[in-house]
């Protein structure tokens, strides 16, 4: 059984949202196109509360894009971005959501960021899509959305260090490559054994 995991195609993420990637909307009719050859599609959902703590809004003196250290470990500060319930949570008008057989949202915890579709960024708090995925029968997922470097770079590895099959389409994902987080991203998931195509 094959799953397709659409990682984060929301108008946020999208040219004109509050955490644009540069060419995010291009990926949008292709991924629809895949989406007829899986057994089921995953799509998961940045979805934070207003004044989320890896928001620099809620930082004191701090800009978009700085670092700063949390319980969890480092954290990127972004801009607010995916507030649930508005506009820039909600995914790109042109995503097919009718063929989605599960929607994960994540990042809803007030206190820690997620950008892997599998874990918290304390890499112990679960989603639930692992469980989801087993009991489906599900071992090779191929995975596709935004940002590459970041929640697809992260759920990658860790669906590789899960024991799923697991390949990255780089044509169908696009990256934010925050000082050089690309190379690192990809660097990672190969070590990690995914297949990136």
């Amino acid at each position: 059984m094959r799953a397709l995991v659409v990682i984060d195609v929301q108008n946020d993420f999208c040219p004109g949202g509050a955490l644009a990637v540069e060419g995010g909307d291009k990926i949008v009719a292709p991924i629809n196109a895949l989406m007829a050859e899986f057994d089921a599609v995953v799509l998961t959902q940045d979805w934070h509360p207003a004044g989320h703590s890896s928001f620099a809004s809620q930082h004191a003196g701090k800009a978009p894009f700085e670092m700063v250290e949390m319980d969890y470990g480092p954290q990127v500060l972004w801009p607010d971005h995916c507030i649930q319930g508005s506009d820039g949570a909600d995914f790109h008008p042109g995503l097919d959501t009718t063929r989605a057989d599960l929607i994960i949202r994540k990042g809803f915890r007030p206190a820690i960021d997620s950008y892997s579709a599998f874990f918290e960024n304390d890499h112990a708090t679960p989603t639930g899509l692992e469980g989801y995925l087993r009991t489906r029968g599900i071992s090779e997922l191929v995975m596709v959305g935004l940002a590459l470097d970041f929640c697809v770079g992260f759920s990658a590895v860790d669906a590789a260090k899960l024991g799923f099959e697991l390949t990255v389409r780089q044509d169908l994902c696009r990256a934010i490559d925050l000082d050089g987080s690309l190379a690192v991203a990809k660097t990672n998931m190969q070590d990690a054994g995914v297949t990136l195509r």
